[in-house]
């Protein structure tokens, strides 16, 4: 059977690049926040972030406000990933949609034996998502050794565990709502379609003003302000061409790479990590909610994401790319592990004006992030050299039976002739 190899894009590669910074500050923040938080200057660094600017706490304005925009990223990631990523054709996406949704499952079902019935049970969605920039830098760190299926991979089903996140946010984390916001809201999304769709208008001015407007109708409405972003993410027009910079979305998602990564995402760090160690807070990892997200985390993902995936390969709805087997899937889900980012957004949701259980949540998913990253980076690094037939890391193997997407993509498809591979390539506009 023929095999063809296809190039990560420039978009990828790029997106890779910045995340994977991301995640090495991430940490750096991390330390600072807890170190200051418990020092003599704590309450000092503590007050800062309560501090009021425009009826809003400085907290308020980041997690509401500028994480919109980290969620207006990851929805242009999505979108690209479903337009010509591996997303875009549903054979190849079946394996990480399978992926993601026994990452979410099982962690889920752990939290939830423990916390059923009692006031933490709402933290059930905590252990659910994956922090993209951390699981991505410790892929970094194993420099050479990672197959390109592994990375794209990992994307794709943290990317779907993100969506799924975002879902829950909107559905179940939703506290007071005023209908005729959201119903505004929702009328400034169709009107912004609406200008794609039926205008063609291709300048980003009117969707980054209207998505302005919709944010302020959504944080009006008692759905979390931050769904805003996926929206106008959607909105905006995007090309069928991969790598297309011509496209509205394109330019927005490249621009907003090195701000979030370096700029958004450690000013959450440094707002939300701050945690005050009382004498008790080792104990308090010891509770039913605490040992619902650790457990969730480091066990749940790593199992729900291989057993999930092995079943979907078993039954024939979906195989693994030529350069990614059994070991390294199971190494991702171990970096599935890293919730971090998202798992603390949804623990702000989750136990709003209950400071304590949040401090003690933020800690569970703190100890349980590091113990994921450190056993996966160990696991890929003993266990997941590539394949003897991966003779080229940078490009994704298929066979040609299976490679339906890799032809509708821009991405060059190659291998050297003397191989037997053929190569293909079919531009899609």
């Amino acid at each position: 059977m023929g095999v063809v190899q296809r190039e990560l894009s420039r978009t990828f590669s790029a997106f890779f690049d910045s995340e994977k910074s991301s995640g090495v500050l991430l940490i750096v923040c991390t330390v600072v926040s807890l170190v200051l938080a418990n020092s003599i200057l704590g309450a000092n660094y503590l007050s800062i972030w309560q501090m009021k600017a425009g009826g809003l706490s400085v907290e308020h304005w980041v997690n509401d406000g500028l994480m919109a925009i980290f969620f207006l990223l990851i929805g242009l990631e999505l979108k690209r990933e479903l337009y010509n990523g591996e997303l875009s054709d549903f054979k190849n996406a079946l394996l990480p949609i399978f992926a993601a949704l026994g990452g979410i499952a099982f962690p889920a079902l752990i939290h939830f034996s423990l916390n059923t019935g009692t006031e933490t049970q709402a933290g059930i969605g905590i252990p659910m998502a994956t922090d993209i920039a951390f699981a991505l830098g410790v892929l970094a760190l194993l420099g050479s050794r990672v197959p390109a299926s592994l990375k794209v991979f990992v994307v794709a089903f943290a990317v779907i565990d993100d969506l799924c996140a975002i879902i829950i946010i909107a559905v179940f984390y939703t506290a007071q709502l005023s209908v005729s916001y959201l119903v505004g809201a929702l009328a400034v999304w169709a009107l912004l379609f609406g200008c794609r769709r039926f205008f063609k208008v291709m300048s980003l001015v009117p969707f980054l003003l209207g998505g302005a407007l919709m944010w302020f109708l959504m944080l009006k409405s008692g759905v979390h302000a931050t769904i805003a972003g996926v929206l106008l993410a959607f909105a905006i027009p995007s090309s069928a061409k991969e790598d297309d910079a011509e496209s509205p979305s394109y330019r927005l998602e490249h621009f907003l790479h090195k701000p979030v990564a370096f700029v958004i995402l450690p000013i959450f760090a440094l707002c939300n990590t701050g945690i005050v160690m009382d004498a008790d807070w080792a104990n308090n990892l010891t509770s039913a909610n605490s040992s619902g997200i650790i457990g969730g985390l480091v066990l749940g993902k790593p199992l729900g994401i291989t057993l999930l995936s092995f079943v979907a390969v078993a039954v024939g709805i979906c195989r693994l790319p030529l350069d990614l087997t059994w070991r390294h899937v199971f190494g991702a889900g171990l970096l599935g592990g890293i919730g971090f980012t998202m798992s603390i957004f949804i623990t702000n949701l989750a136990f709003v004006g209950d400071a304590e259980t949040i401090n003690a949540s933020k800690m569970a998913v703190l100890l349980a992030s590091l113990t994921a990253g450190t056993i996966g980076f160990l696991w890929l690094k003993l266990f997941g050299e590539p394949a003897e037939s991966d003779a080229d890391m940078n490009t994704m193997d298929f066979h040609l039976t299976e490679s339906v997407a890799a032809k509708t993509h821009n991405a060059p498809l190659h291998l050297p002739p003397a191989s037997g591979i053929r190569s293909e390539r079919k531009d899609t506009t």
